[in-house]
């Protein structure tokens, strides 16, 4: 039994696999045509190659789901082709044990995947933005196109670019008051981290009064912010980037700021209960095999799963916007689409068995 589950396993394991080189591959070259109309100064082809194949950490966690689903329908499926399926039922091995010897290396590949998306993607993606962000802003004037906004309080920033170093280029800061009028509004070509505190370099500040506006510039100016080295990381990458971890903090962050932070409560549901969906993906994926998808083509396998995962890609993408639209908690979008995957696996086997 130990070398069938074995066999199995590697079956499996192979098709999802190959299923998820494929389809990272094909999402790695459409970057690299997208990031080629972006080339200008330093940024560079070679640039642009580094930084599409720094991402592809994310990619491999964000395509699992649907790897799992093709490739155990593939695996599975040429075990039925070949009847390896319908002997080894005839040898007394039950579905239940059929499942389990399936599900087996689909959870270990669904760890290495929680440790790459929580170790591994947001490091590579933070330091690809970061480079990418430095090279663009060099042929960008005070605000380049490619940087980022936060806000905090009554102020309003943008970072043409933010390296994990602890250093910040093209910072601006627009100060408003109680009544939404700009105050003050500061521009440093530089600033560095210090301890509790930023230092900006070469800085031009403009203060507003109700009659006039007065300019200075300073070779050096201290600024007081809560913003950390580390919240900045969290900040530079969009947040289904992020890790787990970090999606909680900078979640909490915004919630002291009195922010909106249900896009990152999004995020981190998603992320955490992703190896849920695959599991719930894979039980799909069984189900069609031992059920209505028992004697098709493997095209015709494909074919099926490449439309079942659309389905569900496109249920989660259209419950994730309006958990933040319509205000119900995000943790129910993200469920959702697991409970239905179950509930079809379940029933279609029930049929079966």
């Amino acid at each position: 039994m130990v070398k069938l589950n074995r066999y199995i396993g590697r079956t499996v394991t192979a098709a999802i696999i190959l299923v998820l080189l494929v389809i990272v591959g094909i999402d790695l070259l459409s970057q690299l045509i997208d990031e080629l109309k972006e080339i200008r100064g330093d940024y560079d082809f070679v640039a642009v190659l580094k930084y599409v194949l720094m991402v592809a950490p994310g990619s491999f966690y964000q395509y699992l789901p649907f790897a799992a689903l093709v490739g155990c329908l593939a695996g599975l499926g040429n075990l039925a082709s070949s009847s390896e399926l319908v002997v080894m039922r005839a040898a007394g091995i039950s579905t239940f044990r059929l499942i389990l010897a399936v599900i087996r290396p689909t959870i270990i590949l669904t760890l290495l995947g929680l440790l790459v998306a929580e170790y591994v993607a947001p490091v590579s993606q933070q330091i690809a933005e970061s480079q990418r962000g430095v090279a663009l802003q060099k042929s960008a004037n005070i605000h380049s196109q490619y940087g980022m906004w936060h806000r905090e309080g009554n102020e309003f920033m943008h970072f043409n670019a933010v390296q994990p170093n602890g250093v910040l280029y093209g910072v601006s800061v627009y100060r408003f008051d109680e009544n939404r009028e700009l105050t003050a509004n500061t521009f440093a070509e530089r600033a560095s981290y210090q301890e509790g505190y930023w230092l900006m370099e070469e800085v031009s500040a403009v203060e507003f009064a109700e009659t006039e506006a007065t300019k200075k510039r300073y070779s050096e100016l201290r600024w007081d912010t809560e913003l950390s080295p580390e919240l900045l990381n969290i900040l530079v990458l969009d947040p289904e980037d992020l890790s787990i971890s970090g999606l909680w903090r900078y979640a909490n962050y915004l919630d002291k700021q009195g922010l909106n932070a249900g896009d990152y409560q999004l995020a981190f549901w998603n992320k955490i209960l992703q190896p849920l969906m695959i599991l719930g993906m894979v039980m799909v994926a069984i189900s069609f095999i031992f059920g209505p998808l028992r004697q098709v083509t493997m095209g015709f396998r494909v074919f099926i799963g490449v439309m079942v995962g659309i389905i569900f890609r496109t249920l989660q993408d259209i419950l994730g916007p309006s958990s933040l639209v319509y205000g119900f908690d995000p943790v129910y979008a993200s469920v959702i689409p697991i409970v239905v995957c179950f509930a079809i696996g379940v029933v279609l086997l029930a049929k079966k068995t």
